[in-house]
């Protein structure tokens, strides 16, 4: 079987994955949204104690290649967490060639059908903003971003191009896959990665496991770049607690930081899941949420 059709197959287990694994229907509601001539769509959360005269931080949380909006929805929990701390989440989704299967976004060297068809998946975010925040009062400097695999690619993407609307970004197994980065703002970043990772894997290059073939960059280049961008320090403030290492470069310009939280022999999964992330997926260490720890850095580092 040559490389494409096995892309093919492991695509079509992660979607079975995500239809077999997703939560039973929430207060999230489906939206449409036309840029560039595509009709896209998103599942938006806003929670109870949302309040009109109250400017509200807003997560953007973006599934990885071959998911849905409801699959990372399932994935991150956000939902909930949303509900206890008052913010708005939503959840795009990227665009395929089977409509609304096998859903990829363009992060630059990956992924798929977005990358191929270089989808302007940096102006549908914009878009998407704008539309969002006027229709709900959106705090400007409480902007975010996150997602998983191709989706934390898709962020780091966001960081580069859009550095004026996100404050902060939360890569979980994804790295930074864009040739050139220019971001106008320095941009706080939080990323999450498994040593173990053989779908892209934590110092670079294809992996074992990779249905993409490409050589992502590695963990350490990728944060390198923000070190230097956000003029952060060299050296790393380092808690060591089980399989978990944390390495945190603060203070860094304009309130910024940068940090790492190291799943020793951790795959690709989002720390603190209900499992996997799809069929045949990695399981999720359980030694902390990343979901909580997205948005506790999130909420301390709001744009100055």
């Amino acid at each position: 079987m040559n490389r494409a059709a096995l892309a093919l197959l492991a695509l079509t287990l992660s979607l079975l994955a995500c239809s077999r694994s997703a939560s039973p229907p929430s207060t999230d509601t489906p939206h449409t949204l036309t840029h560039a001539g595509i009709e896209r769509t998103y599942l938006l959360h806003i929670p109870a104690s949302y309040d009109e005269n109250t400017p509200t931080p807003l997560v953007l949380s973006l599934h990885g290649g071959g998911g849905d909006a409801e699959n990372q929805q399932r994935v991150s929990g956000f939902a909930q967490l949303a509900d206890e701390q008052g913010f708005i989440v939503v959840y795009p989704n990227g665009t395929g060639r089977f409509g609304d299967k096998l859903l990829t976004w363009n992060g630059g060297a990956c992924c798929g059908y977005a990358q191929e068809n270089d989808i302007d998946d940096v102006g549908f975010i914009r878009a998407l903003i704008a539309e969002l925040r006027s229709q709900y009062n959106i705090d400007p400097k409480r902007i975010y971003a996150t997602g998983i695999s191709n989706g934390g690619i898709m962020s780091y993407r966001l960081a580069c191009e859009a550095a004026d609307l996100f404050a902060a970004i939360a890569p979980v197994s994804g790295t930074q896959n864009i040739e050139t980065c220019q971001p106008a703002e320095p941009v706080s970043v939080i990323h999450f990665h498994g040593t173990a990772d053989e779908h892209l894997p934590y110092d670079g290059g294809v992996g074992d496991k990779s249905i993409t073939g490409v050589s992502y960059v590695s963990v350490s280049d990728t944060l390198a770049f923000w070190i230097l961008r956000d003029n952060c320090p060299s050296r790393a403030a380092i808690e060591q607690n089980g399989d978990i290492t944390h390495l945190s470069y603060s203070p860094c310009d304009s309130g910024t930081s940068v940090e790492l939280y190291k799943i020793e022999g951790g795959g690709h999964a989002w720390p603190g899941a209900d499992g996997p992330a799809w069929l045949g997926g990695d399981e999720p260490t359980q030694s902390i949420s990343a979901t909580r720890l997205i948005w506790e850095f999130f909420a301390a580092h709001p744009k100055p």
